[in-house]
């Protein structure tokens, strides 16, 4: 894959009021992940919660799969005064993807493997918990690796027959050891070569509550606390944990909102399904 980050032009729409209009960009459908930026003075509030800003007074916000209703944002400005913006969120369709050839372990945990995935759940929230105040979301994000993509976030996923929670990610097949590169900067703050779902798994901070995770991993390069570039090596693809093959399962979280990772990067190359 080139390291070479392709810019992306994210759609720039504004959120009306009667104190002027606050710049977002950014895509309005659950999933999306909107950057905003404000003016001297003044700070925004969302859920109630007032969001960190950047050194250029830069915010970031992720909308859920089921994010239901309009995105609803105040703005205290300089001279104190609340601003309420309101803006309606598209709502979004999502695929029934069906799933076999799962291992019945995987499928049915016996008592000890419940005790393990409880502990890696607990280490993963952890992991996530942290808001610091890196500022890699604003660079352009690139595809951690190209081929065929054959699953996509929010598809409801049927496993051995059986439905069982949304598929948060976008798959991308690879052979084992395909290279695995970071999507943008961050800060490695989960490392684990084997956890009972998810298989080797990696997790980068790219700051204000904003992480990518890799799933199913054979190799990872990196260790907890290491801070990587956009385009640098960080694991290799595998087929561990619950993965019928070998593929990259890539998730982004905002907080503890699931993000769609594709709104992120641009198209995949038309020629990726050649690549493998």
């Amino acid at each position: 894959m080139s390291r070479i980050a392709i810019a992306l032009i994210l759609p720039l729409f504004l959120l009306g009021a009667a104190g002027g209009d606050l710049p977002l960009r950014g895509e309005l459908i659950p999933g999306g992940v909107l950057l905003g930026q404000l003016k001297p003075g003044e700070s925004v509030f969302y859920d109630g919660e007032e969001l960190p800003l950047g050194r250029e007074r830069h915010f970031v916000i992720g909308l859920d799969r089921d994010h239901a209703g309009p995105l609803k944002l105040t703005v205290v400005n300089s001279a104190g005064e609340h601003i309420a913006y309101e803006l309606a969120i598209a709502k979004r369709d999502y695929r029934i993807q069906r799933v076999e050839g799962i291992a019945k372990k995987i499928m049915n945990p016996a008592e000890d493997d419940l005790k393990r995935i409880r502990e890696e759940a607990k280490q993963v929230r952890k992991a996530r918990a942290g808001l610091s105040s890196r500022e890699d979301f604003l660079e352009p994000f690139i595809w951690p690796i190209e081929g065929p993509i054959t699953g996509v976030y929010g598809s409801q996923r049927v496993y051995n027959g059986v439905p069982g929670r949304p598929h948060y990610g976008v798959d991308v097949a690879a052979p084992v050891g395909a290279p695995v590169r970071a999507p943008a900067a961050g800060k490695v703050v989960l490392a684990h070569s084997n956890m009972f779902y998810s298989g080797g798994t990696l997790i980068l901070d790219h700051g204000h509550g904003l992480s990518s995770s890799f799933l199913h991993l054979s190799k990872i390069h990196v260790k907890p606390g290491d801070e990587v570039q956009g385009g640098e090596l960080i694991a290799e693809v595998g087929a561990t944990g619950r993965a019928t093959g070998p593929h990259l399962d890539w998730r982004m979280n905002w907080r503890g909102h699931r993000v769609d990772p594709q709104l992120l990067v641009p198209p995949m190359p038309a020629d990726a399904t050649d690549r493998w």
